[in-house]
């Protein structure tokens, strides 16, 4: 049996970011995967720190999640009661605030929370962040100090989102890229050092969700999911190889493309899951298969044999886990109540699954084709839709208010 997870080659590995590092958006390998072994507990895990980042409201503000890097965990939030961003460095044993560096960003106000939606990207001493006004921003990671800035809705006229701008930025090689949505600039690759533009194509309008970089070192792919669908790019020069249609009615896919069983997996609100083939270098990649799971912003893992993915009803705002045969796409079972809209789902490096459900629940799953087996449970921060990051046996997450580090069992 052909394995389910394909070899990813990643580019952009750093020269200061240890294995067991979480420096990015959904991990190394933005897969949601960690190679650490997360073991069962039966009391409640200790939090090892907390930081106030952020002001309670009444609805979930804050999602961009936190990373962790060199000894440093950062976080990109909102100024509390200002139109700024700030990107903030902790040290990851204690929780002692390193550096905060704020920046101005348009005044307006979105839709659930004025927090920024992405994760910062960190590689060779640098930080980058890509804003919820579509602000790109490089920072020093040993001191914050900003050596670069691009304001996106400037420089190209992009269209500000409803929910505003979400795509957590990724470095390939001496590019960074974010997809800004704009007329003659859907993707742009900006030099990493300088913040200077190296290429741009296409006139898709943005959506909410991440690149992700696929394929072989010698012929490395970016995958972006954009208003109009599904494109594949040489992040060298931005050919595209091939596109596929795929329009959310709402305009609001956040879901992170993967690979599952070789194949590109991607999922919008109200379009679907489908699972794409690209075949040998083919210019129309074909359907392997599509069904009506729903993945609001919450990007499915793969274990073994099994997809694990959060789906939702828009109306009835239930969440719900799922188990799904990733050949087929036929669900095998499925777990309600994980959260309203959301809840992140991490592999762990002994194959286990660990959920953060929307309530603030960390659960430790046995991953099992016929049925739901719940190993450990624990409260660990309020209400949350951020992604957390796990790395050298702690979890950081965040919630409207706190940035929490969570001792795991070793």
């Amino acid at each position: 049996m052909r394995k389910l997870l394909a070899f990813l080659t990643v580019l952009s590995a750093s020269t200061t970011t240890v294995a067991a590092d979480w420096p990015q958006w959904l991990g190394a390998k933005r897969d949601g995967g960690t190679t650490e072994i997360v073991k069962s507990w039966k009391e409640p895990l200790k939090i090892a720190w907390k930081q106030t980042v952020g002001v309670a409201e009444k609805t979930i503000q804050g999602h961009g999640g936190p990373v962790v890097a060199g000894g440093k965990t950062f976080l990109f939030f909102r100024t509390p009661g200002k139109y700024e961003e700030t990107l903030a460095a902790f040290d990851a044993e204690t929780g002692k605030p390193l550096w905060r560096t704020p920046y101005p960003r348009r005044k307006a106000d979105f839709a659930y929370g004025n927090d920024p939606r992405s994760a910062p990207c960190v590689i060779d001493g640098k930080v980058y962040t890509f804003g919820i006004t579509s602000v790109l921003t490089c920072f020093n990671a040993e001191d914050g100090k900003i050596v670069w800035q691009v304001n996106g809705e400037d420089a190209y006229k992009s269209p500000a989102l409803y929910f505003g701008a979400s795509c957590s930025p990724i470095v390939v090689g001496d590019l960074v890229f974010v997809n800004m949505g704009a007329k003659g600039a859907s993707i742009v690759a900006f030099d990493k050092n300088t913040g200077m533009e190296v290429w741009k194509t296409r006139d898709d309008g943005a959506s909410y969700s991440s690149p992700f970089l696929y394929g072989p070192a010698n012929a490395p792919r970016l995958a972006f999911l954009t208003a109009k669908g599904l494109v594949s790019v040489a992040p060298k020069d931005g050919t595209v190889h091939w596109d596929y249609p795929f329009v959310d009615l709402l305009l609001e896919s956040s879901c992170t493309p993967m690979m599952v069983d070789g194949k590109l997996f991607i999922s919008s609100i109200t379009a679907g899951s489908v699972l794409i083939d690209e075949g040998a270098g083919a210019k129309k990649p074909t359907k392997a298969w599509a069904k009506s799971f729903n993945c609001y912003f919450s990007t499915p893992v793969a274990i073994s044999d099994s997809l694990y993915m959060v789906t939702g009803d828009l109306l009835a705002k239930k969440a719900m886990l799922r188990c799904v045969d990733p050949k087929t796409g036929d669900e095998r079972w499925r777990r309600t109540g994980v959260g309203n809209y959301h809840a992140t789902p991490l592999r762990t490096g002994d194959n286990k699954l660990l959920l953060v459900e929307e309530k603030g629940d960390l659960v430790l799953i046995d991953p099992n084709p016929k049925e739901y087996r719940e190993l450990s449970r624990s409260k660990i921060c309020g209400g949350t839709w951020a992604h957390p990051a796990l790395a050298n046996g702690r979890l950081y997450i965040r919630d409207d208010r706190e940035l929490v580090c969570v001792e795991l069992p070793k």
